[in-house]
């Protein structure tokens, strides 16, 4: 027989009477009055494709190693499904084990499981509907966000994981090192001997791509980078990682509000992107996970978002009456309970925070005219608050400097980024995404670590 291989994505678009082969992973095996039910999923789509077994059409020997969690090629041609919500089904003439999956240890029978206990088994999780639904989601949302900066002339630049200087000022950063720590060397005072380490002096994981992405903006006009990013945060939250990856173009000649509609344009963009390519998934998390997904992600494309600035977001949280968690005052950074009263109850739509002041922003951002506030914007969405951070650059020179010195950052790592001002500056912006918040918005997850394969979190790096 013409049998030939698909992936069951493709089979569900094939004719009826079609000779095929599906190879996969069995979720779950029924046996009922002389016929066994196969349910077999490859990861190419959410629905698995059920495979029809008449006694006597595969051997009792192979028909038993069929269990949850083998891996079978199975042959046959596929007829019409009298079952509810697919219309084929595979009716199996031969069956090939790849690797069978004992039924009293394989940890994924066909029940309910905490995401929790699938924490565990990341290695195994990747199989279940949950995290079958986030990483086809995840896919998507990657495509959709290099087609968008490709389609509009960005180029992609590939920023070093490695770095000297903390784009932050935070210094929360892990050490990278060759140095013996048991031994290090040490100066003639005591002090750890950093020239004799590998590059000579200190060096660290990336908080950001984005100094090294001015470098090419200020050459190529519009850049993005799109990698991995490290924070040496001891934070035990559902919102942190120690590793994620981070989205982050870089604009020259973009001012604030150009930075602000790219903002936009981008989050409509994706959205759409993935609500358009992975329905399935997403109806999915909207009936288990969070049931008004769909309905933010549909109200968010569509929406002409809000502007406020800072000054008058504090206004509006003062008046509310509310009695915050957190303190409002001007001069204190917006929480995720600021942010969500903002754009779930004043404008019930995404809206862009603008000019806060600049003690609590990065010393990167450029100074406003009234020296107490920068040109930064911060893109709430309901749900979630926060999603996109970005700001205007300081591209003067002086102040530059200065920002640095009151930042209590030495200027020695930053010389290249200050010679930037120096020769042929210009006015530039940019903005920041984290893939794995953008993830939570999508699917409704409450907890960052089921958004990412294997998350890095205080105390875990297994996988």
């Amino acid at each position: 027989m013409g049998f030939r291989f698909v992936s069951i994505k493709h089979a569900f678009g094939l004719a009826v009477g079609s000779e095929t082969t599906l190879r996969g992973w069995v979720r779950s095996r029924r046996d009922s009055k002389g016929i066994t039910f196969i349910e077999l999923n490859d990861g190419s789509r959410f629905k698995s494709m059920q495979l029809v077994v008449d006694a006597g059409a595969v051997p009792d020997e192979t028909l038993k190693q069929v269990t949850t969690g083998s891996s079978i090629a199975a042959s046959g041609i596929l007829v019409e499904s009298p079952a509810k919500g697919q219309a084929v089904e595979l009716k199996v003439a031969a069956i090939q084990i790849y690797g069978g999956a004992d039924p009293a240890t394989y940890p994924l029978q066909k029940k309910g499981h905490s995401l929790e206990f699938l924490r565990e088994i990341s290695h195994l999780r990747v199989r279940s509907n949950t995290f079958g639904a986030a990483f086809r989601v995840r896919n998507a949302l990657t495509h959709a966000i290099h087609t968008f900066f490709q389609e509009r002339d960005f180029i992609y630049v590939q920023t070093p994981i490695i770095t000297t200087s903390d784009c932050e000022g935070a210094g929360q950063m892990f050490g990278v090192t060759t140095l013996n720590l048991q031994q290090p060397p040490r100066t003639p005072d005591g002090k750890v001997d950093w020239q004799q380490d590998f590059f000579g002096r200190p060096a660290y994981l990336t908080v950001s791509g984005q100094l090294e992405g001015e470098i090419f903006a200020l050459a190529f006009s519009k850049v993005y980078t799109f990698g991995p990013t490290f924070r040496a945060e001891n934070s035990n939250t559902p919102r942190h990682l120690a590793e994620f990856w981070m989205i982050e173009p870089e604009m020259a000649f973009y001012e604030l509000a150009d930075d602000m509609q790219l903002a936009e344009e981008f989050l409509k963009y994706t959205i759409r992107y993935v609500l358009d390519h992975c329905r399935e998934d997403l109806e999915f998390f909207n009936q288990f996970i969070e049931k008004s997904v769909l309905a933010t992600l549909e109200h968010v494309a569509e929406s002409q978002f809000g502007h406020i600035t800072y000054t008058d977001a504090i206004q509006e949280l003062k008046k509310s009456g509310r009695s915050w968690e957190f303190p409002v005052e001007w001069g204190s950074d917006l929480q995720t309970e600021h942010e969500r009263f903002l754009s779930e109850e004043v404008f019930k739509k995404p809206v862009i925070v603008t000019d806060y002041p600049k003690d609590i922003k990065a010393f990167y951002m450029r100074v406003n005219d009234d020296g107490k506030t920068v040109r930064a914007m911060d893109v709430l969405v309901p749900r979630v608050g926060e999603i996109i951070g970005g700001s205007q650059r300081e591209e003067r020179h002086d102040v530059l400097r200065q920002r640095l010195r009151d930042a209590g950052l030495d200027e020695k790592p930053y010389w290249w980024y200050l010679d930037l001002r120096r020769y042929g500056s210009v006015p530039h912006a940019g903005f920041g995404l984290g893939l794995e918040r953008m993830m939570m918005y999508l699917t409704g997850l409450k907890n960052i670590r089921d958004v990412i394969p294997f998350p890095r979190t205080p105390g875990n790096a297994d996988f």
